[in-house]
């Protein structure tokens, strides 16, 4: 138990799942007390049981849960919490909710909301990066009027290009375009993306680097002014622009770049009066040009990785110098090991990575020499709709790439999950690939591009067993209590779910049959009904965890739409008939 702070603290988690687990965790080892908070689809979730209190947020949405900040406050201040850390997403790069925490008295765990906003908005960072000499391709320096000013931005410099949320994050608000004809489309596209995740709709443009490498500088600050970049790692294994596996340090990089990550990276941070935790992220082309990308002024989820391989507990490091206390740690440690993370996601690789949601019938974790495992479900959680994907994260650490990889293999075929797609399978297939092994030919587009091995599609299960008994809780001033009710009281309405699950999973799919390739809402309709439609073309916009993905016509033909605008759909649901002519 720490014996730096006399006084017990009391530190509201603002997050949930494996974050949520990993911050209780860290403040057990410190000897602060922690605060749960949860939605109505987290009530029986691990990282509420594990707290000391658990507080709920009446909802189930993101939106009226985990980024309500009047609802959070309300919490911290009931459990008379003396500390707030936002962990990663939701409201972790919000100034405005840094303000209202410290506004409220508590102790904010992470940056001050003056550095959020500088470094948030990716324009400003980009002109602070510049002022400190960082690498940087072309970009706008202010933010986009209109469709127009990017086509023109296209034009000028060339294709690709990036179209990007100026406050966005985790892929969402982010749009690459290859053809000049896209421009308008992907444009809207980014903008709609940004207002939904993050509240704001401004985006900029810069160059894009093809087939570039993601790499990674992290960054610890206290409130002495020691900035400290405790090593690289690489993120380019990524769908979406979301990243799968990661690991630190970055292989393969020249003395020369990992000098320039360093000192950039450093003095971007200084540059902003940077405190706390932090991320200074690069794009490597193949032909070694670095470009500076932008700062994540919140925890990573692959921060495991540089634990690892610096020996730093970053989020009790985190902790400290919220509580006002020097670092531990006053220089680059030199790795002596290498790490790779791997996200255990709820995702489904031979669908195109779709989301995947239900009930964990197994999850059985490997275990082992250099095998770490940061979750937040078990056997019997559930994984909500209503939320990100991730369930776990694997990271295996070995002395050498090698080790890891070895390790990794055997961790990874270990690993059982049942009761849901996940992306284990594609994990398991990336480790026999020659590009990832061998010359480290990955980039941030290898999955879309150079990934060639078939995945096949996950099939949807419904357990022909039912519970003994349904347990149901109640809260008591932050203690949850669990209530058993015999699983009987509830069998012909559960039978009836399952007769119409079942009806639905035994409809043949027929060649006319266009599918939602996601679990999510249908945002827009892009064509008519009856109207003709060719091969390719985009015939509607679904929305998912804040995310846009196209839904493409299977076949020419004309089309019958049978969703509607606005419903929520199931993935595998036929939306539309496409009847050839």
């Amino acid at each position: 138990m720490s014996t730096e702070n006399p006084l017990i603290e009391k530190l509201l988690i603002a997050n949930r799942g494996e974050i949520a687990v990993r911050i209780i965790n860290a403040c057990r080892d410190m000897g602060i007390l922690s605060v749960a908070v949860y939605a109505d689809d987290d009530i029986s979730s691990l990282h509420v049981e594990l707290a000391d209190e658990a507080w709920g947020l009446p909802g189930s949405t993101a939106k009226d849960t985990y980024l309500s900040i009047p609802a959070i406050i309300d919490v911290a201040t009931k459990s008379k919490a003396t500390m707030v850390h936002p962990g990663y997403g939701f409201l972790s790069e919000r100034a405005e909710f840094a303000q209202a925490v410290i506004d409220a008295g508590l102790k904010w765990v992470g940056p001050s909301p003056d550095a959020i906003e500088k470094l948030g908005d990716k324009i400003e960072a980009r002109k602070i990066a510049a002022s400190v000499g960082a690498p940087l391709v072309h970009g706008t320096q202010d933010p986009l009027n209109n469709a127009d000013e990017a086509l023109d931005f296209a034009k000028k410099f060339g294709l690709p290009i990036a179209i990007k949320a100026a406050f966005g994050g985790g892929g969402r608000g982010l749009k690459v375009v290859w053809k000049l004809e896209d421009v308008k489309e992907l444009y809207d596209s980014a903008v709609r993306e940004a207002k939904a995740a993050f509240g704001r709709g401004e985006c900029f443009v810069e160059q894009y680097l093809d087939q570039p490498r993601h790499v990674e500088a992290q960054v610890i600050a206290d409130k002495k002014g020691n900035v400290v970049v405790l090593g690289t790692r690489d993120c380019s294994l990524q769908r979406r622009n979301q990243k799968l596996i990661e690991e630190a340090p970055a292989p393969f990089l020249s003395d020369e770049i990992y000098q320039e990550i360093l000192t950039s990276a450093k003095n971007i941070c200084q540059a902003a009066h940077y405190v706390g935790a932090g991320t200074v992220e690069y794009l490597l082309s193949k032909d070694g040009k670095l470009s500076f990308l932008e700062v994540n002024t919140r925890l990573q989820v692959e921060h495991p990785v540089t634990e690892e391989t610096a020996k730093v507990d970053l989020v009790v490091e985190q902790i400290r110098v919220a509580l006002g206390h020097e670092l531990s740690i006053k220089e680059t440690p030199k790795s002596e090991s290498h790490a790779i993370e791997f996200r255990i996601n709820a995702e489904d690789p031979g669908r195109g990575f779709i989301p995947a949601f239900g009930t964990l019938s197994l999850f059985d974790a490997p275990s082992g020499n250099g095998v770490r495992i940061d979750t937040g479900v078990r056997t019997g959680s559930l994984v909500s709709s209503h939320f990100d994907s991730l369930m776990a994260k694997l990271i295996v650490t070995g002395p050498t790439r090698e080790i890891a990889i070895a390790r990794a293999k055997r961790a990874l075929k270990q690993f059982k999950i049942e009761g849901v797609a996940t992306v284990l399978d594609f994990h398991r297939a990336v480790l026999n690939e020659a590009d990832f092994t061998d010359e480290f030919k990955v980039h941030t587009r290898w999955i879309e591009n150079d990934f060639k091995q078939d995945l096949k599609a996950t099939k949807r299960s419904i357990p022909n067993h039912q519970p003994a008994m349904l347990l149901s809780y109640i809260e008591i001033d932050g203690k949850l209590h669990r209530l058993g009710l015999p699983a009987g009281m509830f069998a012909q309405s559960t039978a009836a779910i399952n007769s119409q699950v079942e009806q639905q999973q035994m409809q043949e799919t027929q060649p006319e049959h266009l599918l939602a390739p996601i679990n999510g809402v249908i945002s827009a309709w892009k064509v008519q009904h009856d109207e003709h439609v060719e091969e390719g073309q985009v015939v509607a916009i679904m929305e998912a965890m804040k995310m846009e993905v196209q839904v493409l016509a299977h076949q020419a033909g004309q089309i019958q739409l049978i969703a509607a605008q606005g419903e929520t759909c199931q993935a595998d649901q036929v939306i539309a008939n496409i009847q050839l002519k």
